[in-house]
C-alpha cells in the first residue's frame, strides 16, 4: 500500500482487536489517518513499536521536528491534537528539555515514596469498598467504574498534587473530554484548551495563596525561584500531564482488569484461590487491555526505515500499545485472549525507556490493592449487564469502560 492509502483509526476505539488485526495484515508499520486527518504512521506489532519508542531518531516535540507543525492552524479539524502536541511537558519535549521535566517530578514518585503511600490507598479502598456494599444492599446494582476504579486514583493524585475538594469534579471533567476523540470539532478542542487555563490555573493560584506538602506547591516554587528551570507554561502543562496520566490510566487499568476476570470464571476462580498472582493479572490487564491504547505523537528527526518500512524525516506515528500486546508474532496466536497465567511481564503498556511512565509504581500498587480487596470482600459479584452491552470510553487513545454495572451479592 502508499501512504495515498491511508486506514482511518476508529475515533471511539470500539474494537482494538479487529482494528489491530485488520493493520497487522497491512504490513509492519502502516500509514493511518487520525480523527480529523491527521496522517501519521502506526506500527502494528511489539517488535516494531518497541524499536521505535527506544530509536533516539524519534522525538516527541512537535513544534522541532513534526514537518506539518506549522500547518496546524490551517486545519480546523486537526486542532485536538494540538491539546496533545502542543503542550510542553515531558510527554511533548525530546532530549534536554525531556530530561529537565522529568526530573522536576520524578521524586514524588520514587519506590521509598510509592510505598509510604501504601496505607492511604488501603484506607481510601477500605472506605469506598464499604460505600459500595452499602449502595448495592438488597441486591441493588452499583458501578464499580464511579464506586471504586474512578475515585480510587483520583483521590490519591488530588491528594498528590494539593487538588482542593472544589476543583476535584472539573479536573475529572476536563481530563475526561480531554481523552474523547470522537469529536474533533474545534468547538470542542477549544473548550478543552480553555478548561487546561482555568481549571489548572485555579489550581496554580489555590496553591500560591495556600502551599501545602504536595506537588504543586513544589513546583510552583520551582518556578518562583529556580530560574529558567521551569516556565509558567511547562508548570500549567506538566500539571495537566500528572493529573491526566496520575489517575485516568489506573481507572482504566482497575476497571479493565475487573470486567476481564468477571467475564472469566475460571481464571476468576483460580486467581482467587492464590493459583495465579495478582501481580500477573494486572501484567495480563495492560497487555490485551491497556489503559492507552495508542498515544499521540512520535516525529521521525530524520529519516528512518523500521521493519523494512521506511518512515520520512518529520512524518508522525503513534505509539500503538494495544496493537503490541495483541501482536501475536510475540505473544503467541492467542495473544488477542485475556490469560492471567500468561507471563506478561515485558508488556509495554508503561512504555519503555527515557519515556516510561514515571507513575507505573503507583498504578500498580493502586490497582494490587483495590482488586484482591474487591474480589475478597464480594465473592459472588458478577455483572448486572452483558458484557456485550457495556460500552467503551469515546476515545482511540483511552482503552477503559464508561460504567461497570454490577451485582455484590449472589
Amino acid at each position: 500500500m502508499t501512504v495515498t492509502d491511508r486506514i482511518p483509526l476508529d475515533p471511539f476505539g470500539s474494537d482494538l482487536v479487529a482494528e489491530s488485526a485488520r493493520l497487522r495484515a497491512l504490513g509492519p508499520v502502516v500509514p493511518v489517518e487520525l480523527p480529523g486527518g491527521i496522517p501519521a504512521w502506526a506500527p502494528t506489532g511489539y517488535d516494531a513499536l518497541r524499536e521505535l519508542i527506544l530509536d533516539p531518531r524519534v522525538s516527541k516535540d512537535a513544534r522541532l521536528h513534526w514537518r506539518l507543525w506549522p500547518e496546524l492552524d490551517a486545519h480546523p479539524s486537526w486542532s485536538w491534537m494540538a491539546n496533545w502536541v502542543g503542550v510542553v511537558n515531558m510527554l511533548s519535549t525530546y532530549g534536554a528539555d525531556h530530561a529537565r521535566l522529568r526530573k522536576l517530578v520524578a521524586p514524588s514518585f520514587t519506590h521509598r515514596r510509592t510505598e509510604a503511600m501504601r496505607p492511604r490507598v488501603a484506607a481510601l479502598t477500605a472506605e469506598l469498598l464499604d460505600a459500595l456494599e452499602a449502595a448495592g444492599a438488597d441486591g441493588r446494582a452499583v458501578d464499580l467504574r464511579s464506586g471504586l476504579a474512578h475515585p480510587l486514583p483520583m483521590r490519591m493524585i488530588s491528594e498528590l498534587l494539593g487538588v482542593p475538594e472544589a476543583l476535584r469534579a472539573d479536573a475529572a471533567g476536563l481530563i475526561a473530554d480531554f481523552m474523547d476523540t470522537s469529536d474533533p470539532s474545534p468547538r470542542h478542542a477549544a473548550s478543552v484548551h480553555e478548561r487546561i487555563g482555568t481549571v489548572l490555573g485555579a489550581l496554580i493560584e489555590h496553591r500560591r495563596t495556600h502551599p501545602g506538602d504536595d506537588i504543586t506547591t513544589e513546583l510552583i516554587r520551582v518556578r518562583d525561584e529556580g530560574g529558567d528551570r521551569l516556565s509558567d507554561e511547562e508548570l500549567l502543562h506538566t500539571l495537566l500531564l500528572v493529573v491526566g496520566a496520575g489517575f485516568e490510566t489506573t481507572v482504566n487499568l482497575i476497571g479493565n482488569a475487573v470486567v476481564a476476570l468477571l467475564t472469566s470464571p475460571a481464571q476468576r476462580a483460580a486467581v482467587c484461590a492464590g493459583a495465579v498472582g495478582w501481580d500477573a493479572v494486572v501484567d495480563e490487564t495492560l497487555r490485551v487491555h491497556p489503559s492507552i491504547a495508542a498515544l499521540p505523537l512520535r516525529f521521525a528527526v530524520r529519516e528512518l526505515t523500521v521493519a523494512g518500512v521506511t518512515i520520512p524525516a518529520g512524518d508522525a506515528i503513534i505509539t500503538t500499545f494495544a496493537a503490541a500486546g495483541l501482536d501475536p508474532a510475540h505473544y503467541g496466536p492467542d495473544a488477542a485472549v485475556f490469560d492471567a497465567a500468561r507471563a506478561a511481564e515485558d508488556h509495554l503498556a508503561f512504555g519503555i525507556g527515557v519515556h516510561r511512565c514515571i507513575g507505573a509504581p503507583l498504578a500498580r500498587l493502586e490497582a494490587l490493592t483495590a482488586l484482591p480487596a474487591l474480589f475478597s470482600r464480594f465473592p459472588a459479584m458478577r455483572l448486572a449487564a452483558p458484557a456485550g452491552e457495556l460500552r467503551h470510553v469515546p476515545s482511540f487513545i483511552a482503552h477503559g469502560w464508561q460504567e461497570i454495572p454490577a451485582r455484590l451479592g449472589s
